[in-house]
């Protein structure tokens, strides 16, 4: 018969049972879901109410606007925020606030007018909507284009001389139009936004105008970028208005 020790010592030669596995890790946290930003707009001359989200840039921002009001992206000429008008210091830039009402102001009637240059400057400072649209920014008083009637602010330069200037920036066609001959004639093809009943005939507002726009501290907006995800940011104080200090989509060229 097998001895006790002889069996116990065949039992410490015996392979143990494997180890139970260990018990799953705690599943790591969900990463945080990013808000829904949904900004109200409508077409400046009249429209209801659309909702726009998902944009990034303003290409992205005039793609959202169309599709609402079922139209053509280059059929918006540039947007204002929380006013219909054509009020170039509610001009849209790099940033959105998030309670902003987005104003899209769209083509209205093509316009022709001749232009004598008899001095450098035209009086014109111009900029552009970030997609492909040089527009007139303000107009100089007294200056050659002042005298012109027809021309206004927030008319959109579509062609000099019958050469297509649309998907130029601003600082190119400021150089053309600073690069043509004094006393010889030229013609400017123009696009009006569309207008409400309550704008028609009105010529547009002095650059001798004060600021309008406030800022309040606290107040968020959305940062739209050229490149890379829009970001939501708190509203800098007024310091930051400061030309050095603020970056937005578009630069303006005075000539």
């Amino acid at each position: 018969m097998e001895s006790a020790a002889a069996r116990e010592a065949r039992g410490a030669e015996a392979p143990r049972p494997p180890a139970p596995p260990p018990s799953p890790s705690e599943p790591p946290p969900a990463p945080r879901a990013r808000p829904r930003l949904v900004f109200r707009t409508q077409l400046a001359h009249g429209s209801p109410t659309g909702k726009i989200e998902g944009f990034t840039n303003v290409r992205e921002l005039y793609a959202k606007i169309a599709e609402a009001f079922g139209i053509a992206p280059t059929e918006i000429l540039f947007c204002t925020l929380n006013s219909h008008k054509v009020d170039m210091q509610k001009l849209l830039g790099g940033q959105i606030g998030l309670e902003d009402f987005i104003f899209a102001h769209v083509r209205g009637e093509t316009k022709e007018v001749e232009v004598t240059k008899t001095e450098d400057a035209l009086g014109l400072t111009i900029t552009d909507n970030g997609a492909g649209y040089a527009f007139i920014k303000r107009i100089k008083e007294g200056s050659i284009i002042n005298r012109i009637e027809a021309v206004c602010v927030g008319d959109s330069i579509e062609a000099i001389n019958d050469h297509s200037i649309v998907g130029c920036r601003h600082y190119e066609v400021a150089k053309m139009l600073r690069e043509l001959p004094k006393s010889q004639p030229f013609t400017l093809r123009l696009v009006q936004p569309k207008r409400a009943f309550d704008m028609i005939g009105q010529r547009s507002r002095s650059s001798k105008c004060p600021m309008e726009a406030k800022v309040t501290s606290g107040r968020e907006t959305l940062r739209l970028r050229s490149g890379g995800a829009a970001t939501v940011e708190e509203v800098h104080p007024p310091w930051w208005r400061h030309p050095r200090r603020r970056r937005a989509f578009r630069s303006l060229r005075a000539i």
